[in-house]
Order: C-alpha cells, then sequence, then structure tokens
C-alpha cells in the first residue's frame, strides 16, 4: 500500500469533487434512445472542460489491451468495463457507469448503476442493494481496519438479500495509478488480510448479481460479463483512510 501526503490527498479531494460532479452529469443522460458512445463522449467533453484527463482512455493492464475509451458502459449482464458504442439504451435496462480522472498526475475513480424506465422489483432491490454494500464498506475504514473486514461487510449484505458476489474482481487501491495494490474482495473474514493506515487511499467497488455470479471475459477482451446472464450492478468510491476513521473522495450516487 503506498501513502499519500496531505498536498497529494488535497489534490485527490479537488480530483474527487470533478469525477463526482461528471459522472452525475453522465448519469442524468443516461435515458433510454442515448447512445452509449453518446455518453462516452459527453464524458470526454466534461473532463476536458475540469482540466483534466480521463483515466481510463489509452490504460492497458499488464498483459491487457489498451482500452479505447474514457467511460465504462455495462448493460444488463455486463458488470464492468463494457466498450461505450452505437448500442442504444433501452427502457428496462440497468446501466453501470465507470469513470476514472487523471487530475494534477492523481487518479480517482468511481462507479454508479442506472435504472432506466420500469424493471422487476428484483431488479430494484439489486441496485439498491449494491449501493448499501458499498455504504457499508465504506462504514468500516479506519485505521487498524483489515481487507477482511471491508469484504465482510460488503458480503453480509449480499448474502442477507440472497445476492451472489462476483468473486473474480474486486476493489483496489488508487491515486498514483489507475490501479494499485491492494486488491480488495467483496468478500472476506473480519479480522484478517492486510491492515489499513492513515493516508491510504482505496476504491471500494462490490459487484453483486442475480443468479449465480459467475463471471468471464466476453469475445471483446474487455467487458466482463455473467455467465448465466444474470444482471448485475456496480458501485464504487474512492476513499481516503484519515487519523480518524475514512474521508470519501467521490460521492456515493
Amino acid at each position: 500500500m503506498t501513502i499519500k501526503s496531505p498536498e497529494e490527498i488535497a489534490l485527490l479531494r479537488l480530483g474527487g469533487q470533478h469525477l463526482s460532479r461528471i459522472l452525475a452529469q453522465v448519469a442524468e443522460a443516461t435515458k433510454a434512445g442515448v447512445t452509449t458512445g453518446e455518453l462516452d463522449l459527453l464524458a470526454r467533453d466534461l473532463i476536458k472542460q475540469a482540466g483534466a484527463y480521463p483515466a481510463f482512455l489509452g490504460y492497458a493492464p499488464e498483459g491487457g489491451k489498451t482500452y479505447p475509451a474514457a467511460l465504462c458502459v455495462s448493460i444488463n449482464e455486463e458488470v464492468v468495463h463494457g466498450l461505450p458504442g452505437k448500442r442504444k439504451i433501452a427502457n428496462g435496462e440497468v446501466v453501470s457507469l465507470d469513470l476514472g480522472l487523471r487530475y494534477e498526475g492523481l487518479y480517482t475513480d468511481m462507479a454508479t448503476t442506472i435504472i432506466v424506465g420500469e424493471v422487476a422489483a428484483a431488479v430494484k432491490n439489486l441496485v439498491a442493494k449494491t449501493k448499501e454494500a458499498l455504504l457499508a464498506g465504506v462504514a468500516t475504514v479506519k485505521p487498524g481496519t483489515t481487507l477482511g473486514d471491508i469484504g465482510a461487510a460488503v458480503a453480509r449484505v449480499a448474502e442477507r438479500e440472497k445476492l451472489a458476489i462476483i468473486r473474480e474482481l474486486g476493489g483496489h487501491g488508487v491515486g498514483y495509478a489507475v490501479h494499485e495494490e491492494p486488491l480488495i474482495p467483496n468478500y472476506g473474514t473480519p479480522g484478517k488480510g492486510p491492515k489499513l493506515i492513515a493516508g491510504v487511499v482505496i476504491a471500494i467497488e462490490p459487484m453483486l448479481a442475480l443468479g449465480k455470479g459467475k463471471a468471464k471475459l466476453a469475445p471483446d477482451g474487455f467487458t466482463y460479463i455473467t455467465r448465466d446472464g444474470g444482471l448485475a450492478a456496480h458501485f464504487e468510491a474512492t476513499v481516503v483512510v484519515t487519523e480518524t476513521g475514512v474521508e470519501v473522495l467521490t460521492a456515493i450516487i
């Protein structure tokens, strides 16, 4: 884990404010008839206006393909990293938006899930409880919290609601890069794993689904989808561990 200085945290706070505002505007524009590519262009324009840079555009994890967009738009059974393009959003769909920002050389990351039109009660519950799982994970964070504490808090919400946890993916450190150590699973044992200390910046991101929750990489080489076609939801926030608890750097929307 890397420790960010007070000056770096101040810049991350500003970057997080920009990112929160931008993703809120993209979420507001997420409606039936809009293409996912149009949402990506909106995100790019807003990021440019903020004097920042899209963190995901051109990002290539070690051994991976270069991501060609600023915004990840994942629909229905798509869990994360969905590629924006010509697809039009339709009523009754669940749309996850994931966006990262580089501001003054430092990175923040957040995600939200939008319901477009009318959906079944089980789908509404999936989205609401995935957001609740994020809030539960964030609430555990303070100096001395273990990664197992965070994962267990997320898992308790999922298990109570009989929702599946996407175990192949998880949260991560962030700040100096899009993805840093440590990996933060959305399950775990309280008290187990590395302990957090003040100055650590992490992205907590529950990904829950209806069905069995097993995920696989789609043929496009970027998008993760559920194997059984179960709908998925994704929420994420960047937070910093303070001397007394936690500060959320990106809004939870």
